[in-house]
């Protein structure tokens, strides 16, 4: 038998645990709750510095990378900002990312004014997340492709801020969108969508078809796209833990960058 709670006294303190209100815990939150965001941040970055595809480290990254960083943690709240509405709730975090990012970013781009090249293509794809978010679609598998293919624009300005020809990493940088968008199509097909038998198959047919340009980009590429495929083949559908499906991922990003980092 249930026995409903008994309310307080008028003017006694009640003994039930209160519920922080969401926007409280999203003010106090400095970092995104989205997985994947290491790789489509890191695995682009470290392909413009892979000698076999005519990238060097060089000092100049150091600073670019806390920038990289800074920058898509700027974005990440200025887009929540659009969202909700309520710019106020993350003023904290805009104005420290935007101090960071300017810090950092200004004396390369001072030293590298050659990387403002890829600007336009940076804010048009910028353009493209802050519809998404407005119209509260920020998830939506287009906003995801349009987060990746913007992300892979670094590798071009890593190489450019260690004054190298940036066609050569070209290839690279294909490679790792061509994983990326795979990765946007997976994860949603084994999470968000994991009822859906047209994800599922698309989850397949897209990292089938995506073994065929890698292999012309590197025939190293081959081991590590065929093993995603097969990922996708056998982990769709079923059902698996979010630690699990990262885990998995982090062991793809490895494995990319391993057979990026072989002469071709």
């Amino acid at each position: 038998m249930t026995t409903a709670p008994a309310h307080p006294r008028p003017g006694a303190e009640d003994p039930r645990p209160r519920r922080a209100a969401a926007g409280g815990r999203r003010a106090g939150r400095w970092g995104p709750p989205r997985h994947g965001a290491g790789a489509m941040l890191l695995l682009p970055f470290t392909a413009g510095m892979l000698p076999a595809w005519g990238g060097r480290p060089v000092w100049w990254h150091v600073p670019l990378l806390v920038a990289w960083l800074a920058a898509y943690l700027f974005s990440y709240f200025a887009l929540l900002a659009v969202k909700t509405g309520r710019a106020a709730r993350v003023r904290p975090q805009l104005l420290t990312y935007g101090a960071v990012v300017l810090a950092t970013g200004l004396p390369v781009v001072v030293a590298r004014p050659a990387v403002l090249l890829v600007a336009p293509a940076f804010v048009a794809l910028l353009a493209v997340n802050v519809v998404a978010a407005r119209h509260r679609r920020d998830r939506a598998l287009g906003a995801g492709l349009a987060s990746v293919v913007q992300a892979c624009l670094v590798t071009p300005v890593v190489v450019l801020v260690a004054d190298r020809p940036v066609p050569p990493v070209l290839g690279a940088a294909t490679a790792v969108l061509l994983y990326l968008a795979g990765t946007v199509v997976h994860v949603k097909a084994m999470i968000r969508e994991r009822r859906s038998s047209a994800y599922a198959r698309a989850d397949v047919g897209y990292h089938l078809a995506a073994v065929v340009p890698a292999v012309v980009l590197s025939v190293w590429l081959a081991v590590p796209f065929s093993l995603f495929a097969l990922r996708a083949a056998l982990l769709t559908r079923r059902r698996t833990s979010v630690a699990l499906v990262g885990a998995v991922e982090v062991g793809c990003s490895v494995l990319l960058v391993a057979a990026l980092a072989l002469p071709h």
